[in-house]
Parts: structure tokens; C-alpha cells; sequence
């Protein structure tokens, strides 16, 4: 593998797939290669700089980011597992298309379903570290409301899942959980469109959610829920609009 000709080119923020506890004494890590690498692509997709559906070539990605084509596939691979990416046989990665209307329709079936039961449960069963965690994230996501850059609101898709999973972990349903994280549903409906206000708006109904939380009220959760799920769903119907 050849050396990075220059790791300064990749400047998109860290991944929020593996979250990390640090402290104040901790010594600060570079970010891995491959962390780089796959942000720096997610952002292309998500900012549609590679378009729905456009053809992805590795050796392009390679020379434009400065590292061998090696972190490039790993991070394609990533990308692959979280629907974003496709992989053709003898023909090579494209972007994923986006979601169709009936699509949209079914996700939102699927979260009205178990997203409101999920948050009942977490009232009941989550650990108060657990709550911790999930409020510490909230607070990172409105510092993220701030920058209107595409970047940022790519990032703030992936928070926005890490978000809805820790509920649904917190849950303590296995299969739900399971169900949740699997359809990657946050990246691909911030990946519809670029909505300004869905940040903010998002923001204020995950404080609803966390509240009831905080309180430990399954019924008070399960209707903040189901009114984010509504809101989030009236916010990006729009993108089906003739």
C-alpha cells in the first residue's frame, strides 16, 4: 500500500457510527485513515456531489482524497452495508438511487409501528447512563444546527440515527432494535433532499422525547414519538410533491 500523499485533504468531520467515551485528561487521537476516507465519501453522497445513481470509480476517489484505493473499497464496502452504495458485478459501485414514494410510505408505516412502542419501553428500561448518553447526544446535534453547510447536516443524519437507536437499544426489545438499525432509515431521508429546517424542528421534538424520558412516562414518550415520526414525515413528503 502506498503512502497518503496528503491526509490534510480529508477534513469531514469524524463518523458517528462508533461513539467513544473520552475525558478531559484523555490524549487526542487522529482520526483513523479509514474514518476519514469513509466520511469524506458519505459526504459526497449525502451532498449529492456523487449523484443518485452515478457511477463511483474507485481509482478517481483514490488520486482525489490522496490515499490508496485500498481505504477507498473499505469504505465503500461500509457504504454498501448501509444501502448507500451498490456494488455491480463486473461493472463496479454506483450510488444508490433514492427511496420512491411507496418506499417512503412503507419506512413511515414501519416507524409509526415500532418507534412510539420502543420509546414506551426505553421509559421504563433505560439506564439512567444510557439517558445520559442519549441527552449528551441531543446537545451535540444542536451544536450542529448551527452550520447550514451540507456537511454538517450529513453529520447531523447520522446522529440523528445514532439518536432513535440508542432508544431503541434502551428499549430493551432485541428484534426491535435489530429491525430499527438494519433499515438505515435516517441517511436515506436526509439523503431525499437538503431541508434547512429539519434540523432545528428535529431538535426541539428529540427534547420532548428525552423529557418524557427523564420522567420515566411510557405514555408521555410513546406520543412524542409518534408526533416526531408524524413532523418528520410531514417535513420530507414534500421532496414527492409535483
Amino acid at each position: 500500500m502506498r503512502e497518503v500523499k496528503n491526509v490534510r485533504k480529508l477534513t469531514v468531520p469524524i463518523s458517528t457510527e462508533k461513539s467513544s467515551r473520552t475525558n478531559a485528561s484523555a490524549l487526542r487521537r487522529p482520526t483513523p485513515l479509514g474514518d476519514e476516507v469513509y466520511n469524506a465519501i458519505y459526504s459526497q453522497l449525502m451532498s449529492h456531489k456523487i449523484a443518485p445513481g452515478g457511477r463511483i470509480s474507485v481509482d478517481s476517489l483514490a488520486r482525489e482524497l490522496g490515499v490508496s484505493q485500498t481505504p477507498v473499497r473499505e469504505a465503500l464496502s461500509r457504504l454498501e452495508a448501509q444501502g448507500l452504495v451498490v456494488k455491480t458485478h463486473l461493472i463496479g459501485y454506483s450510488a444508490a438511487e433514492q427511496m420512491d414514494e411507496q418506499k417512503f410510505e412503507q419506512l413511515y408505516e414501519l416507524r409509526m409501528l415500532l418507534e412510539p412502542f420502543a420509546a414506551a419501553r426505553a421509559a421504563v428500561h433505560m439506564s439512567e447512563d444510557s439517558m445520559n448518553a442519549l441527552e449528551s447526544l441531543a446537545n451535540s446535534m444542536k451544536l450542529l444546527e448551527r452550520n447550514n453547510s451540507k456537511a454538517a447536516y450529513g453529520q447531523f443524519a447520522q446522529s440523528d440515527s445514532q439518536f432513535h437507536n440508542l432508544i431503541a437499544l434502551g428499549s430493551g426489545n432485541e428484534l426491535v432494535h435489530s429491525v430499527l438499525s438494519n433499515i438505515h432509515t435516517h441517511v436515506h431521508l436526509f439523503r431525499l433532499f437538503y431541508h434547512s429546517r429539519a434540523t432545528a424542528d428535529a431538535n426541539n421534538e428529540h427534547d420532548q422525547i428525552i423529557d418524557a424520558l427523564r420522567r420515566r412516562d411510557p405514555d408521555a414518550a410513546a406520543t412524542s414519538m409518534r408526533r416526531h415520526i408524524e413532523c418528520s414525515k410531514a417535513r420530507f413528503t414534500s421532496c414527492f410533491s409535483d
